[in-house]
């Protein structure tokens, strides 16, 4: 009867070991006590910075190396519960509103301010220089979504919405291209807290590039293919809407180039809240899992001063590197500068010739020690890039956030920007976009479209406030431009009036020593050196006279059916010299309805960035015609990011019917 006993003691211990060397994966759904989804909860387990967020749904899921984790489930205005789940890997969990008293809030409407009580649901529409924006608190949405207003200093640069520029006067269009997707996934951020964006944080071309399109991809010698296509402008039906797209080549994981990584990570106290550095520390488990032998990371970190935590390490050895940061702990003040010092010095060390060398920041942007101006972390960039080592910036968290920080540092760091809201986010940049988010197969692409006058009168490029050029910027290889990754896509929209189109596009004043102001300065015709003061009147014949002679005299007639030239310029990721793509377009005008999803999509997902931004040129547009195309256009998203598209308008349309 011993021996048996002494048998099973011997099994259930056998069986406890094994147990506790095998990890665990439990997953789950939280909602409040109406059974609706709560999105943001921070899922920690107890003890341990391993943590995670829940999705839009309400989802989580959490690996836990303890075979009896305790887990912690945290939200603002909510009691914190601990449980610990039993044999059963999933945990559903239902949180309960705080008994705390709820304070007020103060809305602020038209210069009047008004104490309106958490639990309510309050909005106001406010009125700014004749133009309606949504202002709203705690709208249809409970009380523990409100923002906690006394502390948030996040900031964003200022955008001043492009307008109509005549084609005679301004035929050339120039601008850098933008592959940063972190506006939208921040826009996303505030809608599901029921808050309203700042308006200079919604980036339409952010917006619309967060999502990918059907574009052919590229048979030819260069890197990226373009589609055109041009319809109806559903948000002024007395305009077209051009579509241009770029669709990368693809490159397979396996043949990409061997990379020299420094993850730069941001310690400092700003980061101790966990959709911070435990959504950071997540967000990296992901990246690490994607790294082949022949790639190598190192880790540096910046709190009240910089160090390195792990040394250039072969990303075979994912244990160690995983270790490191688990160790990672948040504390103490912001020495930004030295950690981009340090960083940079490491990644000079281990320079690969012919490989992908680069910094990923991650960090809420909050630099306050050190190095921090935008205008000295520039110079230090610009210089390290010249040296091939481009930098990818990853935002985390909310309150203190410095997005136009953020943005500066990729934009001149020849990298791109993300936002990380959840860890699906997380997935999508760092895993199905890990070849386009941390390989560049052009740099410095820049757009320069020539619109024909026979066929334009007016045009207005939709978003890219901060991305324009000089025309001149356009053949000036010293002149920085955006990057493309492997595999991405970059789509830009411009509303048209066609030529014939009543009124003037501009208030300009006639000319009085040329007849008319071309791209590079001026075109004088010959029959109309007298007229210094002719009347505009006669802008339809002048532009007639256009498109048929150019400066020189020389006949246009076989240009005549032209809507425009699109011209591209790119260097190669380790070129100096660019190379110029030159594609007339004819333009077919298509009915709205035959347009392609990618088209009629990224027209819905341009008018929902106008209706929050409270735009000038929104005429005919409404959330109900946004959620009519996105639906009509969803097509078959295997990933479901036009589907969440489509929730987040329903959530918007639902903030918006409370102010009714």
């Amino acid at each position: 009867m011993k021996a048996i006993t002494s048998f099973f003691s011997v099994l259930v211990l056998s069986v406890m070991l094994m147990s506790a060397g095998t990890p665990r994966v439990i997953t789950g759904k939280v909602v409040d006590e109406t059974g609706a989804a709560l999105a943001g909860v921070n899922v920690i387990e107890k003890g341990t910075h391993n943590g995670t967020l829940t999705d839009i749904q309400g989802n989580y899921s959490l690996h836990s190396k303890s075979p009896q984790p305790v887990l912690v489930f945290s939200f603002i205005g909510m009691e914190t519960r601990e449980i610990q789940p039993g044999a059963s890997n999933t945990l559903n969990v239902t949180l309960t509103a705080s008994a705390m008293e709820l304070e007020e809030v103060v809305v602020i409407d038209a210069g009047s301010q008004k104490h309106v009580a958490l639990c309510g649901a309050v909005a106001e529409v406010a009125h700014n220089r004749g133009r309606k924006s949504m202002h709203y608190a705690a709208t249809a949405m409970p009380a523990y979504y409100a923002p906690q207003q006394d502390w948030n200093t996040e900031s964003y640069s200022t955008i001043h919405e492009n307008g109509f520029k005549d084609v005679l006067h301004n035929p050339l269009s120039t601008f850098s291209i933008d592959v940063d997707r972190a506006s939208y996934s921040n826009i996303r951020r505030f809608i599901n807290m029921g808050q309203q964006p700042p308006i200079d944080a919604v980036r339409i071309e952010e917006m619309i590039n967060y999502f990918s399109y059907d574009y052919p991809e590229p048979d030819g010698e260069h890197p990226f293919s373009v589609t055109t296509e041009l319809s109806t402008c559903p948000w002024n039906t007395s305009h077209q809407l051009l579509h241009v797209g770029l669709q990368g080549k693809h490159i397979d994981k396996d043949n990409l180039p061997p990379s020299n990584l420094v993850f730069l990570v941001d310690v400092s106290g700003s980061m101790n809240a966990p959709n911070k550095l435990p959504l950071l520390k997540s967000a990296f488990r992901l990246l690490v899992n994607e790294l082949r032998p022949q790639d190598r990371v190192a880790m540096v970190v910046y709190a009240g001063a910089a160090g390195t935590v792990l040394e250039s390490t072969p990303g075979s050895q994912k244990t160690m590197i995983l270790e490191a940061m688990d160790k990672l702990q948040a504390g103490g003040s912001t020495a930004g500068g030295a950690g981009l010092k340090l960083a940079y010095k490491t990644a000079e060390e281990h320079f690969m010739e012919d490989g992908n060398n680069r910094i990923i920041l991650a960090t809420d942007g909050d630099f306050n020690i050190g190095q921090s101006s935008d205008a000295e972390m520039e110079r230090l960039i610009e210089q390290k890039r010249e040296k091939g080592i481009f930098i990818t910036v990853l935002g985390f968290g909310m309150g203190n956030y410095k997005d136009s920080k953020m943005e500066t540092i990729a934009d001149k760091g020849n990298g791109n920007y993300a936002y990380i809201d959840n860890v699906q986010e997380a997935n999508k940049v760092l895993v199905s976009e890990f070849g386009g988010t941390l390989f560049t197969i052009a740099k410095d692409v820049k757009f320069q479209i020539e619109f024909n006058p026979a066929r334009v009168k007016g045009y207005r490029l939709v978003g890219y406030e901060n991305r324009l050029l000089n025309d001149e910027d356009f053949n000036d290889d010293t002149k920085d431009a955006g990057e493309m990754g492997a595999g991405h896509t970059v789509t830009a929209l411009y509303e048209l009036i066609p030529a014939g189109a009543e009124g003037e596009v501009v208030n300009i004043d006639p000319l009085k020593y040329q007849s008319n102001r071309g791209a590079q300065g001026v075109r004088v015709n010959s029959e109309d050196q007298g007229d210094r003061n002719r009347d505009r009147s006669d802008r339809t014949d002048d532009a007639r006279t256009y498109s048929n002679s150019d400066r020189r005299g020389n006949t246009r007639d076989q240009y005549a059916d032209e809507l425009m030239t699109i011209k591209l310029r790119y260097k190669q990721p380790d070129g100096a010299t660019s190379t110029k793509v030159e594609i007339p377009v004819k333009g077919k005008l298509e009915k709205f309805e035959n347009t392609s999803d990618d088209f009629r999509f990224a027209a819905a997902v341009a008018e929902y960035g106008m209706i929050l931004r409270g735009s000038d040129y929104l005429e005919q547009g409404s959330i109900a015609e946004v959620l009519e195309m996105a639906r009509g256009a969803r097509g078959d998203d295997n990933e479901g990011y036009r589907g969440e598209f489509i929730k987040i308008v329903r959530t918007t349309e639902s903030l918006l019917a409370a102010q009714k």
